[in-house]
């Protein structure tokens, strides 16, 4: 379970209106580039995440079984998992826990072996053939390690994104449900409390994950990014100087471009 002061975001189901101002804020603020996209039939625009689109908002619609509509969202990003399958596969390091358990990749130790893009069972981490490394959210950690809050949480016109601790967050999300279950949804639910050894971003859920198409497996891919890790390992201990080598000549290059 996370420290009960870490760093954390509530994501409320119930509140959000698929506007997509998180997922503009996060490019405005990460300056990430836009992307070439087409009319598939979804209003989710790119379809999936992507190494320059670290929020992407889905969109789920249909009729439940007493023949009402229903028109719910998801907010699909890294979710900064307390045993994330992404650390453990990386053999450099460079995918690690900062301070207030936020994950974030560190660009000059990154080899671009996308063990973590393997093994993260959320689709958020994706190989940049540009740079040569991996991208994903940093939960804004060049804002919230200075007291501001996530650029996405700040722009959501209807407090669906809340930051704080995880103690707030937690807390919050068991009142949310609580109230919403009053309210007739009988099935509200907290996604993020079990998985992964409890993620620091926190889904409130007016129907079953199922519905939002999250992992239900995600205690295999924490097996599999171990086993990762295993080979990873092995082949970085025969390897020994020659990831130094990578490491040393990447630098060298940008040295060269500047």
């Amino acid at each position: 379970m996370p420290n009960p002061k870490d760093f954390a975001i509530l994501f409320d189901a119930s509140r959000c209106i698929g506007c997509k101002a998180c997922q503009v804020a996060c490019k405005q603020w990460n300056d990430l580039e836009a992307e070439n996209t087409k009319n598939r039939g979804s209003y989710a625009n790119p379809p999936r995440l992507t190494s320059h689109t670290w929020i992407s908002m889905r969109y789920y619609e249909g009729l439940k079984p007493d023949g009402d509509p229903y028109f719910d969202f998801i907010r699909g990003s890294c979710m900064h998992c307390t045993h994330a399958p992404c650390v453990t596969a990386c053999p450099t390091g460079a995918m690690a826990h900062r301070e207030g358990g936020v994950v974030t990749v560190d660009e000059k130790t990154c080899i671009g072996c996308r063990s973590c893009v393997q093994a993260c069972p959320y689709g958020a981490v994706h190989f940049d053939e540009a740079r040569g490394v991996v991208q994903k959210c940093t939960m804004c950690y060049d804002r919230i390690s200075h007291g501001d809050q996530p650029a996405c949480v700040k722009a959501c016109p209807t407090d669906a994104l809340t930051f704080g601790t995880y103690q707030e967050i937690r807390a919050m999300a068991e009142e949310r449900v609580r109230v919403l279950k009053e309210r007739g949804h009988t099935r509200a639910n907290i996604y993020g409390l079990r998985e992964l050894g409890g993620t620091h971003v926190l889904y409130v859920l007016t129907e079953h994950p199922s519905q939002y198409d999250l992992p239900k497996a995600v205690r295999e891919a924490e097996k599999r990014a171990a086993t990762g890790w295993l080979s990873a390992g092995i082949a970085a201990a025969a390897l020994g100087a020659g990831l130094k080598f990578i490491v040393e000549r990447r630098e060298a290059l940008k040295g060269g471009n500047q």
